[in-house]
């Protein structure tokens, strides 16, 4: 391909390049350019290409043939422009066409790097290819669209890694572990049961959250034929999917459009699609695509130089820096138009400032009002952030459009996940029932609730019951199954199978957002392991023997769904309603209960009754008046099974639910 430069003589540039390098201090010196588009802009005519580097002597473009291998064709340098801004225009069409990044600081060139802005990559990520995006559209893409919802409390996650639902043959997929594989229709597995994306329709859940899925340094992408697998929270290009989930890592336009594939299938489902974004951190410090763009400036660091690591991977970015955070919004909404997701999840949330992540919550709400975001409200260490500015779960009332993950009531229900041994409220700790309520209220402020006794929180941290992330299990740590096999040991497999039951059902029952680690409506285990973030598939796959074996458990999970999505009184809007509706009444330890009143949230049923019970043996409750039972154990029917007055038998490890109309 014949390069050309566009309005630039090779003596302008010569005499431009020698421009005399801006002096820094620190790194609040460098000028931010947060208005300007540093994407690379493609023309059927010609491309340009843009790079900040302010401190940088020299920039080139280097073209390559393919993605990987060969010597570069041709090098071009950039001029610097104002403002720490390096650029180039280039005629021609040059859709298809490689290249890469190289910077020269401190008299040193530094290794090619493909750009923080990179969109479309050769195999592993080395090489940035210009990529006409509209050629990676699968048909009727522009009529495509998600899930509408009015509230992020309305959606039921179901969370899973690219490669685990279908890589065991027992999924039945002909595109195992990759995109297009989740999207396939008609798979079945042993006894004929639906597998795949049929699986999760028949589920119910209304969004799947995918961990990391774009570009990442684990995976080897050119030895697909060798075992290999990571959860992907070690980024490479923010920008790019991941090439080990195409069908084809060496051509750059195949992920693209197939990961676009994969979200219209869902969405032709019905369900939208979350994706795991990891801002917080790279997966490498010196020699990353950040620091070879821009050395150091992307990071935090300590008085004395140090990387910081609130991450515990060897680094954490500075998103209250201006050029960073102008990276973050820019990333999410690209990938929010360009790939029509639904949703973000914040690894690590506590590490960014909380200005960062209102502005970027504001950002996709003006592209799409039914986005929404979640993270994790706390780090991993600590950060030269000061703390009142970190993005933590106890600063979510701060965050009106944002939500974090309920420890609370995580470890409420099963025990820490730090202690192996600890159990929780299902697994028969005396103590925890004011945790668990105060996870059914979705984190707010309510009168009927201790807060000196909840397991992590003295105070209400959110003012809308959604902000709260309801959940047991997820990706890290053990499988709620798991967690209960070894912290009780001595119990017997029925009566787990009903702890992890009641868990899952308190989480489906309360206002918060309900959130499903896959496979938990299989009795999924891992094994015993917890950590399996680089283990074989044997480890982590989904293996679909376990519908066969757990149907009644499937059909539980399925229930459970199916009522939550039904009633609306389980998923009020806001911490306003749930004070004024729902009121616990006292019981025995070991059990919760409350009523919903007053057709709370437009639902069907006037009053609603609730009770949990996490004894080893059936209870009595005294129940205010009379009631139909619609879930009874494992029982559901939402026209009523029995009538009860006064007094209610309450089974085993189990929740009890009744209305009347």
């Amino acid at each position: 391909m014949k390069i050309k430069l566009i309005c630039l003589s090779l003596a302008l540039m010569a005499i431009s390049c020698k421009k005399e390098t801006p002096k820094y201090n620190s790194y609040t010196e460098y000028p931010s350019i947060t208005e300007t588009d540093l994407w690379p802009e493609y023309s059927t005519s010609k491309t340009t290409f843009k790079l900040w580097s302010p401190a940088a002597e020299e920039v080139s473009l280097l073209f390559y043939d393919k993605g990987d291998g060969g010597e570069a064709t041709a090098t071009q340098p950039m001029e610097r422009n104002t403002d720490g801004l390096w650029e180039i225009s280039v005629e021609g069409d040059l859709h298809g066409q490689y290249y890469t990044y190289q910077v020269k600081a401190d008299g040193q060139w530094l290794e090619e790097t493909p750009g923080i802005y990179a969109q479309a990559v050769g195999v592993n990520g080395m090489r940035a290819m210009v990529v006409d995006l509209n050629k990676t559209n699968p048909d009727s893409w522009g009529n495509d669209k998600g899930p509408a919802i009015k509230k992020p409390n309305e959606a039921i996650i179901y969370e899973l890694h690219v490669r685990d639902i279908t890589i065991d043959k027992s999924s039945g997929s002909s595109h195992p572990g990759k995109f297009i594989g989740l999207v396939e229709k008609g798979t079945i597995g042993p006894d004929s049961v639906k597998t795949g994306i049929d699986h999760i329709s028949e589920l119910g859940a209304t969004h799947v959250h995918l961990l990391p899925s774009f570009d990442n340094y684990s995976i080897k992408e050119d030895q697909l034929d060798s075992p290999q697998f990571n959860w992907g929270y070690d980024p490479q290009n923010y920008n790019v999917p991941e090439g080990s989930f195409a069908t084809d890592p060496f051509n750059a336009e195949v992920r693209i459009k197939e990961f676009k594939e994969m979200v219209k299938g869902f969405h032709d489902n019905g369900i939208g699609v979350i994706l795991d974004v990891v801002y917080n951190h790279t997966g490498r410090t010196e020699n990353s695509n950040f620091n070879l763009e821009a050395p150091g400036y992307y990071y935090r660091q300590w008085e004395d130089g140090k990387w910081s690591d609130a991450s515990a991977c060897g680094n954490e970015t500075a998103s209250d820096r201006p050029m960073m955070r102008k990276f973050i919004i820019e990333s999410i909404l690209y990938w929010a138009k360009e790939y029509h997701l639904d949703g973000f999840r914040f690894d690590l949330m506590g590490i960014h400032d909380i200005e960062t992540m209102n502005a970027v919550a504001e950002a996709v709400r003006k592209v799409n009002p039914n986005i929404f975001i979640y993270g994790e409200g706390w780090t991993a260490g600590d950060s030269p952030l000061p703390e009142p500015s970190r993005a933590l779960k106890k600063y979510t009332y701060e965050m009106p459009l944002i939500s974090a993950f309920s420890d609370d009531l995580r470890d409420g229900l099963k025990g820490s996940v730090f202690d192996d041994k600890d159990t929780g409220f299902v697994s028969g700790k005396a103590g925890m029932e004011e945790s668990i309520k105060f996870g059914v209220v979705g984190s707010i402020e309510h009168p009927q609730i201790d807060y000196k006794a909840v397991n992590y929180s003295d105070a209400a941290w959110t003012t809308e019951p959604w902000q709260a992330v309801s959940y047991v299990s997820c990706h890290d740590n053990h499988t709620i199954y798991d967690k209960l096999k070894i912290s009780k040991p001595e119990t017997s497999e029925e009566d787990i199978i009903e702890m992890d039951k009641l868990a899952n059902a308190i989480v489906l029952t309360s206002q918060g957002m309900s959130f499903l680690h896959a496979g938990s409506e299989l009795l999924r285990t891992k094994g015993g392991e917890h950590n399996s973030y680089n283990l074989p598939d044997s480890v982590n796959k989904i293996d679909w023997n376990w519908k066969s074996d757990n149907k009644s458990v499937f059909e539980y999970y399925k229930n459970l769904i199916a009522l939550r999505k039904n009633h609306p009184a389980f998923f009020m809007p806001t911490g306003e309603l749930v004070r004024e509706h729902l009121a616990f009444f006292k019981t025995e330890p070991g059990i919760v209960a409350h009523t919903i009143s007053d057709n709370a949230n437009g639902d069907s049923w006037k009053d609603i009754l609730v009770i949990y019970n996490a004894n080893e043996e059936e209870v009595s409750v005294n129940v205010p008046g009379e009631w139909s039972v619609a879930v009874k154990g494992d029982y559901f029917n939402e026209k009523g099974i029995e009538k009860v007055k006064g007094t209610v038998k309450v089974p085993r490890l189990s929740m009890l639910v009744g209305f009347r109309k």
